[in-house]
């Protein structure tokens, strides 16, 4: 009988690998450059086009794993992971690039969007928090890992061989989900309702998932741009990516952290804020030239202190039968925002000549979050009668 934390591990790896997919075009931007004639502003629509699917899928995600069983859709969004990875490994032509990496973001967004709850199905009422840290943290752990392999085997190997690298990933959370993985075998309490929400919470969640989106942008900027930035200024790409994945390392030790931080002095707000503002100061004292290492390692440190407050917000105004359809609006405001940030980010750097004007955007997306945050706090308690009927429906 396997374990729920065993089942935690192989959601884990899964979601490890959605991240290295991710992150399989940043870390090897300057080599993809070359390999297809493309500008950074081309490399940051490549980055950002992973996500764009979310964009619709990320509502009716919940309903398509209820409706065939969240398992099997799983795995055909791993498929197409795979088909999408195979197809930007088969040539350079950027059309195929394009289309295998929207592929390959379809598949992702129903990883992104049904293992969350296939987490909650096996921890409701045990363990929830600690569970939610660790599944948290595969994010980090793949885009670390990506940055620190991927470049290597490019530099040594060659752009098709990074496909093939991603591909290996793949294929092992699909042999994970498929031979390891069982649904529990009592579902939660209630099962899975479709309510409808107020405006006022709908409001509420459009804040929550914006700020969540700008503190991933400016996380994106880092280990998207950063390899770049440092590459710009003299250093190997595989050293350079291999440094900036340390802020995703420590970042895998902070997330718990914060959670902890938050959850035993009771002000979300004041870790967000604080954790939100200084990682953007680091980051434009990296873009500008300072000390590279011990920058490097105060990000990982501060980066990953807002993620448990933020991701807390959304259950603030939402009830039981009112999660499935809210946690759909904050993955779509999500997933809108991460498509357009990449983007903006790449356009800048190219219009600026230099990868660190990128870093700059990421800096500047990171401070919005502590107004945005003042916002959510004035909208979900405004409309109180409406978030009142809503939590309690």
């Amino acid at each position: 009988m396997r374990s729920r934390w065993t089942i935690l591990a192989v959601l884990f790896v899964a979601r490890a690998a959605m991240a290295f997919q991710f992150q399989s075009v940043g870390a090897v931007a300057p080599l993809i450059s070359d390999s297809v004639g493309a500008s950074l502003a081309d490399i940051g629509i490549l980055i950002g086009l992973y996500l764009a699917p979310g964009v619709a899928l990320a509502l009716p995600g919940a309903t398509i794993g209820q409706r065939y069983g969240d398992k099997a859709t799983v795995l055909v969004g791993l498929l197409m992971m795979l088909a999408g990875e195979m197809l930007m490994a088969a040539s350079p032509f950027w059309g195929l690039q394009i289309g295998g990496r929207l592929i390959s973001g379809t598949g992702g967004v129903l990883l992104n969007v049904l293992m969350t709850k296939m987490v909650a199905d096996w921890f409701a009422g045990r363990e929830i928090a600690t569970a939610m840290a660790i599944y948290i943290n595969s994010w980090p752990a793949g885009i670390a890992i990506a940055l620190m392999l991927l470049p290597a085997i490019g530099t040594t190997f060659g752009v098709a061989a990074v496909g093939i690298a991603v591909s290996v990933l793949v294929i092992v959370g699909i042999g994970l989900m498929t031979f390891i993985y069982r649904t529990p075998e009592v579902s939660p309490a209630g099962g899975v309702e479709r309510s409808g929400i107020s405006a006022g919470t709908t409001y509420a969640l459009i804040a929550a998932g914006l700020i969540w989106c700008l503190y991933n942008v400016g996380f994106a900027m880092v280990f998207s741009f950063g390899p770049s930035m440092l590459v710009e200024r003299g250093w190997p790409n595989s050293a350079a990516g291999s440094t900036i994945s340390v802020v995703l390392w420590l970042a895998t030790l902070s997330v718990p952290l914060g959670g902890f931080l938050t959850d035993r002095t009771k002000r979300s707000g004041a870790v967000l804020a604080t954790g939100c503002v200084g990682f953007a100061f680091l980051m434009l004292l990296l873009s500008r030239s300072g000390p590279v290492l011990p920058l490097i390692v105060a990000m990982g440190i501060a980066g990953g202190l807002p993620a448990g407050a933020i991701m807390s917000l959304p259950t603030r105004v939402l009830s039981q039968k009112t999660r499935s359809i809210g946690m759909g609006v904050f993955y779509t405001v999500y997933y809108a925002g991460m498509l357009a940030g990449p983007a903006i980010g790449g356009k800048l750097a190219t219009w600026a000549g230099t990868a660190a004007a990128a870093l700059d955007f990421g800096a500047a997306a990171l401070l919005l979050c502590p107004l945005l945050l003042w916002s959510f706090h004035l909208i979900s308690r405004l409309p109180e009668a409406r978030l009142t009927r809503d939590a309690t429906s």
